[in-house]
């Protein structure tokens, strides 16, 4: 694979004040790429993937994996290099390279649904339709090439359900997967010898897993039921058993995280309804607000929220319309509060310039591993996104 196959940046967008109505629908005429702001950004870059990818995975801190997610055709695997601008520490001054530059690439047969990096390793694990199994990829020592190496059988086919995956990083990696928690378990990544499973008839659809550390893991339902699992135990997890009555058609996804005093798993329906609980008492929430969202989610599956890891209180939202929003947490209490976001990306609207296809959905976004306003977001039309938002309150 070429590494000249790098996406092509457009123009940078240029930081500004908040402006009046008129304003900003004069500058979309004059500057279709630039966006509207809430706030507005220290820096924003502009990148076309050759495929719309709905997972962005940090492989170390100055790289990151895409994949495509269409059906019926070969979709792209690829390893990006971050510009140097997004990979130091402190800021150097200019830079002459502002774009990705593609390290590894391969191909899949089937849709990415998921994919995840093995810590400390050049393997990854990718799920997605059709037939249900996980395939096993290695990023080549020797050339720029992302090759299949084996494939974990899940046994349980069950389309259009896929499975979720998480890893468990240790000297002998452990793959989570499942599609339900009856057939949640852990695998040995080499000998794919069975090391743990939940044991239970319980027909939950599984929207999301996350590992917490070398023992303990995350699960979220579609349903919003969710539970802390201690896998040196028999299964017993702690649990939520969901938002009770009144949330039928919903659907959820969650996430752990969150740094200082406080709630640290957020959960997030596809109305817009986000809950925060307490992973020491998961039986109440400890505040559940409404989101002001377009619409409800016209893609749950593409519903994400995750926590800043380098900012206090802080998490975004997605998967509703083009837009990304940044919340800042600690004052919320209560039920049924309005709020307001922080920050809102419009980028991924603003940026489609042409005014003839519907607007783009957000089917994913991550933040920077130490950047602490910098996030990477994707959308439906192949766009990616990244860009550094200055706190309107720090800013006064």
């Amino acid at each position: 694979m070429s590494k000249q196959a790098a996406p092509t940046p457009r123009e940078k967008a240029v930081p500004a004040q908040e402006e009046s109505e008129a304003e900003i629908e004069y500058r979309k005429r004059l500057l279709p790429w630039s966006p509207r702001k809430t706030g507005w950004y220290q820096d924003f870059h502009a990148f076309d993937l050759s495929g719309a990818t709905r997972v962005l995975e940090w492989i170390g801190d100055k790289g990151i994996l895409v994949a495509g997610y269409e059906s019926l055709k070969k979709n792209e695997i690829l390893h990006l290099i971050l510009p140097l601008r997004l990979s130091v520490k402190e800021n150097q001054g200019l830079f002459p390279e502002r774009d990705f530059k593609v390290q590894h690439g391969g191909f899949s047969d089937r849709s990415v649904f998921d994919l995840k990096h093995v810590p400390d390793t050049r393997l990854l694990v990718t799920s997605g339709p059709p037939r249900c199994y996980l395939q096993v990829w290695q990023l080549a020592e020797d050339s720029d090439v992302i090759r299949a190496v084996s494939t974990i059988d899940v046994h349980e086919s069950e389309e259009p359900l896929w499975p979720r995956v998480a890893v468990f990083p240790s000297v002998a990696p452990g793959i989570l997967h499942g599609t339900r928690l009856s057939n949640l378990k852990v695998v040995d990544l080499d000998s794919q010898k069975t090391m743990y499973t939940s044991g239970v008839s319980d027909d939950d659809v599984l929207s999301s897993l996350q590992v917490l550390d070398t023992d303990t893991f995350a699960f979220c339902c579609s349903s919003g039921r969710l539970g802390l699992v201690d896998t040196r135990q028999k299964w017993a997890p702690s649990e939520n058993l969901g938002p009770g009555p009144g949330s039928a058609g919903r659907r959820w996804c969650a996430e752990a995280g969150g740094r200082g005093p406080g709630p640290s798993i957020a959960r997030l329906g596809s109305d817009g309804q986000l809950c925060l609980l307490d992973p020491r008492d998961l039986c109440q929430p400890v505040s559940s607000v409404q989101c002001p969202v377009s619409m409800p989610s016209p893609e749950p599956e593409l519903l994400r929220v995750t926590w800043a890891p380098s900012l206090d209180n802080c998490l975004a939202i997605s998967g509703f319309d083009g837009t990304v929003q940044v919340y800042d947490v600690t004052s919320w209490a209560g039920v049924g509060r309005q709020v307001e976001p922080l920050f809102t990306h419009r980028g991924h609207i603003f940026l489609d310039d042409s005014g003839m296809d519907p607007a783009p959905l957000v089917t994913t976004h991550t933040w920077h591993p130490y950047k602490p306003r910098t996030v990477l977001s994707a959308a439906s039309d192949a766009s990616l996104h990244v860009w550094d938002w200055v706190d309107p309150c720090a800013s006064r």
